[in-house]
C-alpha cells in the first residue's frame, strides 16, 4: 500500500464565526451544536488553547496582569491561525471566546485573513449567565458577572447580539444561522 500527499486545500468554507459571550452564556455548548449542524467544521475552543500552555500560562483575571492580557492576544491570534487553516481546507470554524473589548475584537477581525468573521454575541445576561454557571460541571472561581456591563458599554451595536436566556441550545442555533445567513448541511 502507498501513501501519497494530497491537497489539504479546497473549495474554502463561507468564512469563520466568533461566538461570544460571558462565562456562562452558553458559548462552548452553543458552538459545538453550531459546528455539528455543517457537514465540514470545527469547533475552535479558545479555553483549550490556553491550555496548551505548559508552563509560563496566566488566566485572565480581574485584577490588572498584562502578562495574562497578552496571552489573552496570543490565545486569540493562535485561534485565528487555525480558523484560517481550517477555511481554507473547506471547514467552517467556530471558535468560541470571551471578548468584551473593543480592542480584543478588533484584534480578532484584522487576524482572521481568509474569508468573512461572522461576530455572535450571546448575551443571555449576567444574572441568567451565573444560574448557568452554578448548574455546570465547570466551576469558575471569579464572578465575571461583571464583565456583561463592560460587554453591553463597549460592543454594542457590533456583530449580530441573541438574547438566549429563554432560548434552548438548538433554538439558539438557528438564532445564529438566520442572523448570519450561513446555511448548514
Amino acid at each position: 500500500m502507498s501513501w501519497t500527499e494530497v491537497p489539504v486545500d479546497t473549495e474554502p468554507a463561507a468564512g469563520a464565526v466568533l461566538l461570544s459571550g460571558i462565562p456562562g452564556s452558553g458559548k462552548s455548548t452553543v458552538a459545538a451544536a453550531l459546528a455539528a449542524r455543517f457537514a465540514a467544521a470545527a469547533h475552535i475552543e479558545v479555553d483549550t488553547l490556553q491550555e496548551l500552555i505548559v508552563t509560563g500560562g496566566r488566566r485572565p483575571s480581574p485584577e490588572r496582569d498584562e502578562e495574562a492580557d497578552r496571552q489573552i492576544f496570543l490565545r486569540a491570534r493562535n485561534a485565528c491561525l487555525l480558523a484560517d487553516s481550517f477555511v481554507s481546507a473547506g471547514f467552517l470554524p467556530v471558535i468560541d471566546d470571551v471578548v468584551v473589548r473593543r480592542a480584543h475584537l478588533d484584534f480578532y477581525r484584522r487576524q482572521v485573513a481568509v474569508g468573512p468573521l461572522h461576530c455572535v454575541v450571546l448575551a443571555p445576561g449576567a444574572v441568567k449567565a451565573g444560574e448557568r454557571n452554578l448548574a455546570r460541571d465547570k466551576r469558575l472561581t471569579t464572578d465575571w458577572s461583571f464583565l456583561d456591563t463592560a460587554m453591553r458599554a463597549e460592543l454594542t451595536g457590533e456583530g449580530v447580539w441573541i438574547d438566549n436566556a429563554e432560548l434552548t441550545v438548538e433554538e439558539t442555533v438557528d438564532a445564529v444561522l438566520a442572523a448570519t445567513g450561513l446555511t448548514d448541511r
